[in-house]
């Protein structure tokens, strides 16, 4: 599966940002989904991305870094093959480029490791 992200900017802080994640080549129902994100000045390797959200093939239970509780909601529309991440309230530590991801099992889904495939990233930046 060929995952895009897509939605990324500038805000000032205090607002908000919706992030979309669409996929092609199979049908987004059949994987768990999550977003992770990599702050500027901590290249990293891929598996080492913070965990910002995660949701489950259905939809029903939903996944979320202590950080963005209350603050982040995510989301998806199997018929559309989309996901969303839903921002609000972003703080400047909010900064970073956003990574969508997929994985068949919910089984550590806060280890980006653990996902098989990857969207190319889309770049959210909150000013103070």
């Amino acid at each position: 599966v060929q995952l895009q992200a897509s939605g990324g900017g500038l805000v000032q802080a205090g607002g908000s940002l919706r992030l979309s994640c669409a996929a092609s080549g199979r049908t987004l129902s059949s994987y768990v989904l999550g977003w992770f994100r990599q702050a500027p000045g901590k290249e990293r390797e891929f598996v080492q991305r913070e965990f910002v959200a995660a949701i489950s093939l259905s939809g029903g239970t939903t996944y979320y870094a202590d950080s963005v509780k209350g603050r982040f909601t995510i989301s998806r529309d199997n018929a559309k093959n989309t996901m969303y991440l839903q921002m609000n309230s972003l703080k400047p530590e909010d900064t970073a480029v956003y990574y969508c991801a997929a994985k068949p099992t919910i089984i550590s889904y806060t280890r980006a490791g653990s996902y098989d495939y990857w969207g190319q990233g889309t770049q959210v930046t909150v000013s103070s």
